[in-house]
């Protein structure tokens, strides 16, 4: 038991939950049964430390009630499963990965320099991401026959990227977290060498996201960048103006599907609405306990209307406000919305002044691109794979880190 005692407290073991962390945030992008292995690891650490080092105590953060609430009826949705297995081994999954990078970021992360090294991994990630993004592009992958494209609505759409992630609207959604970190960093950090890269980031990025063709997350960038362009800095204003305009003009196919954002004339956009009124269909009939978590598409083929296909598989609501409404109840769902926007307003809002460049440009990146999530979620659900909430959890984490502890 002493020798657990002195490991726990040694450097060694320091080093090692560090380093996790730091490949936690580069493989969350690249590979996430890596990143998830590292977590394990780092978590691992860390809870030896807590259970064998009397110098280590578990840290009270925001939101830490709404976290437990949405644990608990999380577990109570499990009752009510019509899969009760397979809703048990979601909410492990909320708990094991989801839960634990929130812990192993904000309980772990205690300098200004450890939250630059951990920007570092995630910006060396994701221009890996956009990198291979931009070689499918050059090079070619035909997804004409793949479940993204509605190929009637838009037969000249042969080519959408997705990079290292599982299709082209969750990279997008990504690709606009990117984007939003680097807007904040470019407009508070000084230095002629520091705004050339976060440009050049920027601009790769907005190219990587406009390959893709993700309708929602194309207009939820450009809505964030004019709003921040004309409160923050009018040249982003301007900028984003050239940009858009020029995108369109260069890519017939990306104004044509631009053009059909507000319309029905494509099978996605019909689905959607359909999906909505079921969804809704199923909070009102299960308001306190839900569907079960991760029981979205057992559950669906019940409130269906529109497809009516027994073949089809339908996993979430293109929606995440109605997605966790409907699985974990209208409780659970809250409390992991006032998580959420608890946190996206934290950032946007800090309450006090921040004390650098740095600090303050991490703020602001982070805080816009929760809003970014925020209205991509208005239409997809973003957060239904796993390293995008891993994502999700380690920027909360990072908002705690920067407003409390540097």
């Amino acid at each position: 038991m002493k020798f657990l005692e002195r490991l726990a407290s040694s450097r060694a073991v320091q080093d090692g939950i560090y380093f996790s962390i730091l490949l936690v945030a580069f493989f969350i992008g690249l590979s996430p049964t890596v990143a998830i292995v590292f977590l394990g690891i780092g978590t691992g650490l860390f809870f030896l430390r807590l259970w064998k080092d009397p110098g280590t105590k578990m840290k009270e953060t925001y939101f830490r009630w709404f976290i437990v609430v949405y644990l608990i009826f999380g577990a109570a949705s499990i009752l009510v499963s019509p899969d009760r297995l397979y809703s048990l081994s979601v909410w492990y999954v909320l708990v094991l990965i989801y839960l634990f990078t929130y812990i192993l970021i904000s309980q772990n992360v205690t300098s200004r320099e450890q939250v630059k090294h951990i920007a570092y991994a995630l910006g060396i990630s994701a221009a890996l991401v956009v990198l291979y993004g931009f070689f499918q592009f050059i090079f070619g992958i035909d997804t004409s026959d793949m479940k993204w494209v509605d190929g009637e609505a838009f037969p000249e759409l042969r080519n959408r990227v997705f990079s290292t992630w599982e299709n082209p609207n969750i990279l997008a959604a990504y690709l606009d977290i990117v984007v939003c970190v680097l807007l904040g960093m470019f407009t508070h950090i000084q230095g002629r060498k520091i705004w050339i890269l976060m440009l050049v980031g920027i601009l790769c990025s907005l190219g990587c996201l406009a390959m893709t063709y993700a309708r929602g997350a194309c207009l939820t960038m450009a809505v964030i960048m004019l709003g921040y362009g004309a409160f923050k800095d009018k040249r982003i204003l301007l900028g984003t103006l050239v940009l858009v305009i020029g995108a369109l003009a260069l890519n017939p196919v990306l104004f044509e599907r631009m053009s059909t954002v507000f319309s029905m004339a494509d099978t996605s956009s019909e689905m959607r609405i359909a999906m909505w009124e079921s969804t809704i269909q199923m909070i009102m009939d299960h308001p306190i306990f839900g569907i079960g978590g991760g029981a979205y598409s057992l559950v669906y083929p019940i409130y269906d209307t529109y497809i009516v296909d027994g073949s089809v598989t339908l996993v979430h609501a293109h929606n995440i406000y109605l997605n966790y409404l409907a699985e974990v109840g209208i409780i659970g769902g809250m409390s992991f919305l006032m998580i959420f926007l608890g946190n996206m307003f934290m950032a946007l809002f800090p309450q006090r002044e921040l004390p650098d460049d740095f600090t303050r440009g991490m703020m602001a990146g982070l805080g816009l691109a929760l809003v970014s999530v925020a209205l991509n979620g208005l239409t997809d659900d973003v957060l239904f794979n796993i390293p995008s909430s891993m994502l999700l959890w380690l920027m909360f984490g990072l908002v705690y880190v920067l407003k409390e502890k540097i």
